[in-house]
Parts: C-alpha cells; sequence; structure tokens
C-alpha cells in the first residue's frame, strides 16, 4: 500500500505534520475525520505502523502511558515534553535544561535522557472547574 497515494494516508501525515504536537491514534483519527467521516481506527494505526517502519514519524514513550507520534524531523531535534494531567495531551518543550551531569553520581556517564514535565496545559488552566 502507497500511503502517499491514499486519501487515508495524506490525512494521517498531514494531522501529523500540522500538528505541532505528538498525537495519539484517537486524537489522529478524531482530526483527520474531518478530511475522511469514515475514517477507522484500525486503519490509523495501519498507516502509523508503516509511516514508521518508513522513518516518518517516531514514537513519543511517555512513563505509564500508550506511545504517541510525532514527526521524524521534529523527533530528530532534541526536545522535552509536557503532559496535560487534566486533558492527557503532549506538547514539545523547545530545548533542554542541560546541567544534568550535576544531577549524575561521582563516576557515573550520562549517554541520553528524556525529561517530562506534568501540570496543566493552557487551555485546560483557563476552563473553569465545576463543583
Amino acid at each position: 500500500m502507497n500511503l502517499r497515494k491514499t486519501r487515508q494516508g495524506q490525512a494521517i501525515r498531514r494531522v501529523i505534520a500540522e500538528s505541532g504536537r505528538p498525537l495519539s491514534p484517537a486524537e489522529i483519527q478524531e482530526a483527520a475525520k474531518h478530511d475522511i467521516p469514515s475514517l477507522g481506527l484500525a486503519t490509523v494505526y495501519r498507516v502509523i505502523k508503516r509511516m514508521a517502519e518508513d522513518g516518518e514519524v517516531a514514537a513519543v514513550q511517555l512513563p505509564g502511558e500508550p506511545p504517541r507520534y510525532e514527526d521524524q524531523r521534529v523527533a530528530a531535534k532534541h526536545h522535552h515534553h509536557f503532559h496535560c494531567n487534566d486533558c492527557g495531551r503532549v506538547f514539545d518543550v523547545p530545548g533542554c535544561p542541560g546541567g544534568l551531569d550535576a544531577l549524575t553520581p561521582p563516576g557515573f556517564q550520562v549517554d541520553h535522557h528524556e525529561l517530562v514535565l506534568y501540570g496543566q496545559c493552557a487551555l485546560c488552566r483557563r476552563e473553569p472547574t465545576t463543583s
């Protein structure tokens, strides 16, 4: 299946490229349904799997969470993530705080690291709470 030629593949590819943040398969499906109302979640998983195999998307793994996916061009640049505790969405955090060697025990060497910030996204902070 050539994803570039299918409407489903094109819609999914566009959603991921334009999202600006890592998306879950359900988020991808919801956004792509604007173009293809009949798009099923199984198709989204199939297309994402193929895109990952082809090196177009990368999985973003957060502790205790199912993977989300982002454009490989974004994933290739060192960055971190913010996970909203309220809505569950994940956002890219540009850059890196650095200075992590100071946290490393004596004699240890850091080869790579991942940093996830947790809290409320701007949209969730604006929504009034109901009691």
